[in-house]
């Protein structure tokens, strides 16, 4: 799979070394001295995990921090480097896909406990491996179970606390499961990016997007015709039971796809790659998405 993502220019790199230099000894002071261990995420999806697991004794950054920024082409910046530069654990989903994150720990040096969702995950990389872990459960619970264990490594004593907290929020996340879990058997979507397809496969959804839509969503490349007309055909003569939508990432294809279902009395099903704004919570976020999948699916 080919990661839309773009490195930072050096000049910013430049600029957060300075930054670095004036205000590094400060960040690292702050994280010892007021009580909380910092941690930085590259998005908030995984923020929200951590206070899930750390509760009020942690202080969390997530670089990706709102709807409008697209993990794919972000640019780090000097506050982003600095944030990092005073973390006492770093967590990110990796597999390329919040490359920007590395490039942040890179510029200021490796060493700091760090959690990769991917590499906890037991996943093997293939071409085709979908990169949306934050939309496997699975994967997720071993996340939360891994920062409770970096998290108390750091403060000994809390552990226990943090180990609590993180069997709650798997606790959260097995009735997830069994949610997505009761969607009839036999239904079938597009996709207009495969977004959250961990989730569909969960509730033994099939995706019936051609492969090589997706493959050309994920690349940013364009679409080949054939597949745009393969997939607008699956909505319009209803071979599909939903549209499941990537709501942030609008162009006139997906304004395209969704009007064709809605004329055809297919049920769009929003989704996102970030927290939707106002939302802090992983389950709430999660879960509103499954409700509103399933009560798409057991109309049809």
């Amino acid at each position: 799979m080919t990661v839309r993502s773009r490195w930072a220019p050096a000049a910013t790199v430049a600029m957060a070394a300075a930054v670095l230099a004036a205000c590094g000894s400060g960040a690292a002071s702050s994280a010892q001295t007021d009580g909380k261990i910092k941690v930085v995420a590259s998005t908030d999806v995984w923020g929200s995990v951590v206070r899930a697991v750390g509760g009020d004794d942690v202080s969390v950054t997530s670089i990706i921090d709102d709807p409008t920024k697209d993990p794919h082409d972000y640019e780090v910046q000097p506050k982003d480097t600095a944030a990092v530069a005073g973390a006492q654990l770093l967590v990110s989903n990796g597999i390329g896909y919040d490359d920007f994150f590395g490039k942040a720990v890179a510029t200021v040096g490796g060493g700091k406990p760090s959690v990769v969702a991917f590499d906890v995950s037991g996943k093997q990389k293939t071409a085709d491996t979908n990169e949306h872990v934050f939309y496997d459960l699975p994967t997720v619970k071993k996340v939360a179970d891994k920062i409770a264990e970096d998290l108390g490594a750091v403060e000994p004593a809390k552990k226990s606390t943090f180990d609590a907290n993180a069997k709650a929020f798997d606790t959260k996340l097995d009735d997830l499961t069994a949610r997505i879990a009761k969607i009839p058997a036999g239904k079938k979507v597009v996709v207009t990016e495969p977004v959250a397809n961990y989730l569909l496969a969960a509730g033994n959804v099939a995706d019936a997007t051609p492969k090589a839509f997706e493959e050309a969503v994920e690349a940013g490349t364009d679409i080949p015709v054939a597949a745009v007309a393969e997939a607008t055909a699956l909505i319009t003569n209803r071979q599909v039971d939903a549209l499941v939508n990537n709501a942030q990432t609008e162009t006139d294809l997906t304004n395209q796809l969704k009007s064709k279902a809605a004329a055809a009395g297919i049920p769009v099903v929003d989704v996102t790659e970030t927290l939707p704004a106002g939302t802090t919570d992983y389950v709430g976020w999660i879960g509103k998405e499954v409700d509103a999948l399933s009560k798409a699916l057991v109309k049809q």
